[in-house]
């Protein structure tokens, strides 16, 4: 089960990273910011990321 849950974490961290640098039209220090937030709370931040970004 443990195993499922890093999966899981990797994939949100890898799609914000992904999103931020690819997609988003916003300053480098934001990109950077979103970048580390993905890369610590990597499921919170998608969570967050999905509702104040990706409207």
């Amino acid at each position: 089960m443990e195993n499922i849950i890093y999966i899981i974490a990797i994939v949100c961290a890898v799609w914000v990273i992904f999103d931020v640098w690819t997609k988003q039209k916003m300053s480098a220090g934001s990109k950077a910011l979103w970048t580390v937030f993905a890369l610590f709370f990597s499921i919170i931040t998608a969570i967050v990321y999905y509702f104040m970004k990706k409207k």
